[in-house]
């Protein structure tokens, strides 16, 4: 068997122009604000990727950028102002911030309605309960390539491998709101291996290069690899062995080019979804 390969980029292009288009029918554009505090590298690489991705698709989209010496307190009056901003429909504060900062707190902070990252408490809350709310981006952008791919979710048996706050424990929910069987692996399950290869849908998260072997997948399988490790070499791999999964699985996506432009596609759709429900409510 040779998988099929999932075209994130061809997926998340076609997102992004379809909100292009209802963007363009509407009588404002959506605020969307990144907040940047200090210079990781590979922070910048993703807010210049969101910024054009934002500008092409008609959003007001703006980065303040706090030095690496910015306090707790300093974020969070920038953010107080941005929550109180009319024109703001998103807020974003990205992550990771410098030590003397709390995460917790910045994503506390948040606006519940503006908090386009959906990590907010009460967001993932509602989540959990199976209700409305914003979403985490990249287990929304994989929920969209399982979708590509022809997956049968009701029914399916799923297996998540990880278990962040940011993509594991939400990828469940997500399943689990579409009926699917679910299973949240992590480095302390027994016999991991068998579990992945049970699973007719394998969503990797782990972020260990390159962790699930070919025989860790079930014939037939839907491989989503959302892993991006930089090796020594300085090559860019997933969690999956690509190669080695590619001759079981059905489908699979690549890494580069499989989840990671869905993450910049989907913030764009929660900015979106944001500005018409403030609007609306």
């Amino acid at each position: 068997m040779t998988a099929r390969i999932i075209d994130g980029k061809q997926v998340a292009e076609g997102l992004r122009t379809r909100l292009a288009a209802r963007i363009a029918t509407l009588p404002f554009r959506p605020g969307l604000r990144v907040v940047r505090v200090g210079d990781d590298p590979a922070s910048g690489v993703y807010v210049r990727n969101k910024d054009r991705a934002a500008a092409a698709a008609g959003f007001d989209s703006a980065t303040l950028h706090l030095p690496p010496t910015a306090t707790e307190a300093e974020l969070l009056a920038v953010i107080a102002e941005l929550n109180a901003d009319p024109a703001v429909d998103g807020i974003l504060v990205q992550l990771p911030l410098p030590p003397q900062i709390r995460a917790e707190a910045a994503i506390a902070a948040v606006d519940p309605a503006k908090d386009v990252d959906g990590f907010h408490p009460l967001n993932a809350g509602r989540l959990a309960a199976g209700q409305p709310g914003l979403v985490p981006c990249t287990p929304k952008g994989v929920m969209h390539l399982l979708r590509e791919a022809g997956a049968r979710l009701r029914g399916a048996r799923a297996l998540v491998l990880g278990r962040s706050q940011i993509v594991g424990r939400p990828m469940a929910q997500l399943l689990l709101g579409a009926d699917c069987t679910v299973t949240i692996a992590h480095s302390r399950t027994r016999d991991l291996a068998a579990e992945c290869r049970r699973a007719e849908i394998l969503v990797a998260a782990v972020g260990r290069p390159e962790m699930v072997r070919g025989d860790w997948v079930g014939e037939g399988a839907i491989v989503i690899d959302v892993g991006i490790n930089r090796t020594a070499e300085g090559k860019l791999v997933g969690d999956v062995a690509f190669a080695e999964a590619a001759s079981r699985a059905a489908a699979i996506t690549p890494v580069p080019g499989g989840v990671g432009p869905m993450t910049i596609a989907c913030l764009l759709e929660n900015t979106l979804d944001a500005a018409l429900a403030r609007r609306q409510g």
